[in-house]
Formats: structure tokens, sequence, C-alpha cells
């Protein structure tokens, strides 16, 4: 087999030329930043790849409007540097899977997008397309287009960013993109309680979140997980954050406490552990799956989270549960057979699942994500068609023959 020719465009307009004659020869492209996902979903059926990694910089930052815009290519950590330095932060709270996908490359502020990536802080404020005010995009004719804008009131092509978002490449080469901001909080604290099982963990986390106290994270992790994390201990382990300022976090924990007394005894965590223990969470570092293994995100209504991790665990995988038992991060073996399990299990439960990584020979042969009603399937393809009518932008990549 050649060797797949790798494409870094200077600047926006050679990506538009090269993407015009791609689309003419039907060339097909592997669109990525810097190849950190490279192992997530199907293997694309590509001759080249085409890079937005020499897209880089900050186009735009205005801390008092919470709004910053930049180039595609721009590593995602110079951004979140360039926030910290006005005490803001990306309000989706996007993960580092590096681990978790085997991956040493960096991350890229498109690639972050475009795989709609968000951790614990999704249960609060949304995930990473609900912040998206603007992008630049070049669709599969090799134009460019512009959809939203870089304030609120501007709402034109809102629909356009949100499909963008977590379309994995497959539609377009987004080439610049705004997002909303926060400010980032003064003081992270949390609750643990050791010791519950799943089923008592996501009630304690559903009373939590229930409650008037502005929780921004809400996760239960096994034993086996736990002790991965050299401050919580040896027990399972539900966990709850608030952030805010020192006197409010601190009064908050009081009173969650109270609320969750029943469940067992509650014991909080001081700012500089929290924030370590929910980064470990948010990069899913208590997985550490094995070359062989398979690693799945799955989504379901929280009250079936304990059920669908019993399933999985019951096929040899194991999990943690975030999002107060609505996400599961699960690893285990890399086979047709567990990977059935879990399809089964989703469908059964309600819910949707995504192979994240697994070996190439497993990615090429199942669903990595749940096959679409046929009307749903229909809107895609038109969709598809629409965007990328030679269908040359990461094909395959979601859904074979597309």
């Amino acid at each position: 087999m050649a060797e797949r020719s790798d494409i870094a465009a200077a600047d926006e307009a050679e990506l538009a030329v090269l993407v015009a004659q791609a689309a003419t020869d039907r060339r097909p492209l592997l669109v990525q930043g810097f190849g950190s996902k490279s192992g997530m979903l199907r293997p694309v059926q590509a001759d080249a790849t085409i890079s937005t990694r020499r897209l880089s910089g900050v186009t735009l930052y205005s801390p008092r409007e919470l709004v910053i815009s930049a180039l595609a290519g721009t590593p995602l950590d110079e951004i979140e540097a360039v926030l910290r330095q006005s005490g803001q932060q990306l309000t989706a709270e996007p993960p580092d899977l590096s681990g978790l996908l085997g991956s040493d490359a960096g991350q890229s502020w498109g690639g972050m997008v475009a795989g709609n990536l968000s951790g614990p802080r999704r249960i609060a404020w949304g995930a990473t397309r609900d912040h998206v005010m603007g992008i630049r995009v070049i669709n599969g004719r090799g134009e460019v287009i512009r959809s939203g804008g870089r304030v609120l009131k501007n709402v034109t092509g809102l629909d356009l960013c949100k499909l963008l978002a977590g379309s994995q490449g497959t539609l377009g080469i987004m080439t610049e993109i705004t997002l909303k901001v926060l400010p980032a909080p003064a003081t992270t604290g949390a609750i643990i309680i050791r010791g519950l099982d799943a089923n008592q963990g996501v009630s304690a986390l559903s009373a939590a979140l229930g409650s008037p106290f502005g929780v921004s994270g809400a996760a239960f992790l096994p034993s086996w997980a736990a002790e991965t994390i050299p401050a919580l201990g040896s027990q399972s382990v539900t966990i709850i954050r608030i952030e805010d300022f020192p006197h409010s976090v601190a009064y908050r924990l009081d009173q969650l406490s109270g609320v969750l007394a029943r469940f067992g005894r509650a014991e909080t965590l001081d700012d500089l552990t929290s924030r370590a223990v929910w980064k470990a969470i948010r990069d899913v570092t208590p997985l550490r799956p094995g070359a062989s293994e398979a690693v799945w995100h799955l989504s379901t209504r929280p009250s079936h989270g304990p059920q669908l991790l019993a399933l999985i665990e019951a096929a040899g995988a194991r999990g943690i549960m975030d999002w107060g038992g609505g996400r599961i991060w699960a690893a285990g073996p890399g086979t047709e057979a567990v990977h059935g399990t879990v399809m089964r299990a989703v469908r059964d439960l309600g819910g949707h699942f995504t192979l994240m990584r697994a070996p190439d020979s497993l990615r090429t042969a199942v669903p990595v994500v749940p096959e679409e009603a046929p009307a749903l399937a229909a809107l895609t393809r038109r969709v598809k068609a629409a965007m990328d009518p030679a269908g040359i932008f990461n094909p395959g990549r979601l859904y074979a023959g597309l």
C-alpha cells in the first residue's frame, strides 16, 4: 500500500484551493489537526492527510466579553494558558484523552470542537457545542463559509455551528472557531462518600444534583478506579464538586454534607486535592487501557447508569460513571463479542455508544456509533451531500460508505 501523503496548508486560502482540487479529483482526505484522535471511530479510507496544524494563533480575545477566537490548528494548551492569564476557562472542561487513546500528540482547537469533547462540567454548563458562537469552515467544494459571529446577539448560522461541532471532520474543515468562555472559579471543593455501590452512588449523586447548591461535577468510581488516584483510597468513591468563591464553597459543602448524610459519612477535599482528583476524572486516567483493549464512551439516563455498568462488567469490561451516572467510560477486551454486548445494552436501556479506541480489525468490522433510524440516516446523507458532495472528508469515519 502506498504511503499516505501529508498536506499542511499555510493558511485558509491555500487550504481551500487544496480542498477544491481534491474534490475535482475525488481524492479522499483524512482531515485532522495533530492526529491525537486518529485511533477513534472507524479507520478513514483516504490516500492523503490534510492537517490544520499550521493554522495557529489566537485571533481575538476579549476577556470582558468572555469571548475567544483562534485558528483551528492552535494547540489547546496554548489557548488555556491565555485564558488562565485573565482568570478564565473553557466552559465545557474538555478532557485530555491522550492517555486513553494511546496518543502523545497534542490536541488542537479545531479537533476539540470537531469531537465535541466535554468534561464533568457539562452537567452544569452544557457541552462544547453549546458554547460555539461562530466558525469559519471550508466545505467540500473548497468554499469558505462563515457562520455565527463573535457576539451573543449574532445568531446567524447557529445551527451550522452546532452541526459542525461533533461532526468529526466529516462535513468540512473548520479554520477558525469562536467560543464563549467563563471566569475560572477561585476555589474548588468536593465531597466524597466511600463504600457505596453503583446504585447507592447514583442515588447520592442525584440528590446532590437536585439540591440548590450548584454542583458542577458528579461521579462514581468503583474501588479499583479509586485506588488509581492516591487521595481516594481503596473503597468505591461517590464524589461531588462545587466551584466558586472560598466562602461560598465552604458554606455549600457544609450544607450539601447534611443533604447527603443519609448515604454515609461525607468527607470534604481541599482545593488542591479536589482539582487533582477532578483532573483525573476529566481525563479518564483510572481506565489505563491496554493496547489490545477497546474503550467506549456510553451515555444514558443517569438512573440507567448502574444497570448499564453492571452489564458491561459482566462482559469483562470495567467502567466509571460521570455526569451523575449518565456517562460511562468503559474499557475491556477489544473483541466483537464484548462490543456486541455493549451495543445491545445501550440499545435495550436507551442511550448512545461511541467506540473511542480499539484494534483496527474491530474498528473496521463493527459499528462505532449506533446505526441511525432510516429517516435520520436519510437526513444524514442529505447533509453530507450538501456539505461534501464528492465525499472527500474523512470517508467511513462514522459510518461505512459515508
